[in-house]
């Protein structure tokens, strides 16, 4: 049965709201900043939990996986578009704080929330129909991946890591967050195996693409709120 314009208007808004205190969370936890600053030099093991952690918590992150991944059905394709992802972002990640090159988190963060509109509009064909093309799909993830990783970079740069043991940590880190990545992506890839087999997927498509888009707009709005009141 299909929702009436107006019901999956107003359910769109409704799960994009919901979002909201779900994005006020995001970040370091106060008792891991804690622990990593009162245990100075290589810390391999944490820093791969908390690597992994960030990823599976990741909301943002997760949600652009899910765009990417939403209409590829062969394993070359997602293993394709999923490499540039993680070639982008831990470039970055790595470059950001081995060079100590900060960038405004709240800034970043809305670029990260965009990236999750592009792809569900990407997804909705809304370039083509607009535009008459579409941009440069892996290109796209590629670059969006390179804001994913300052994204990671200024988490870590909360914790003010000293120079003792730190290339072994951000590398610690940067496996456990493609740990943390393949551990959600597989789940993810799981369940839209059991759903692309369903006729429920074709039929609501659109609507869920809609909700990632708006999901998107959410994020890039919470994070330009703090970055003004900030």
């Amino acid at each position: 049965m299909r929702l009436p314009s107006a019901a999956l208007a107003a359910a769109t808004l409704a799960a994009a709201l919901a979002l909201v205190p779900v994005a006020s969370a995001h970040g370091v936890e106060k008792g891991d900043q804690e622990w990593i600053v009162d245990n100075p030099g290589p810390q391999i093991g944490p820093f791969l939990y908390l690597g992994a952690k960030h990823m599976v918590t990741g909301y943002d992150h997760l949600l652009f996986l899910v765009g990417v991944i939403f209409f590829l059905h062969r394993t070359k394709d997602v293993l394709v578009y999923v490499s540039m992802f993680t070639l982008g972002h831990s470039a970055t990640l790595l470059f950001g704080v081995l060079a100590d090159v900060h960038v405004n988190a709240f800034l970043v963060d809305a670029v990260i929330g965009l990236s999750v509109v592009y792809k569900g509009f990407d997804n909705l064909g809304g370039f083509r129909r607009l535009f008459g093309r579409q941009p440069d799909t892996k290109a796209a993830v590629l670059v969006f991946g390179l804001f994913h990783g300052f994204g990671l970079a200024t988490k870590l740069q909360e914790f003010e890591l000293g120079r003792d043991g730190l290339v072994e940590n951000i590398l610690s880190f940067n496996l456990g967050v493609e740990i943390g990545q393949f551990l959600a992506l597989g789940a993810i890839l799981l369940f839209m195996t059991w759903w692309r087999a369903r006729e429920s997927f074709a039929k609501h498509a659109f609507a869920t693409n809609t909700l990632l888009m708006a999901g998107g707009f959410v994020l890039f709005g919470y994070q330009i709120a703090g970055y003004l009141v900030s």
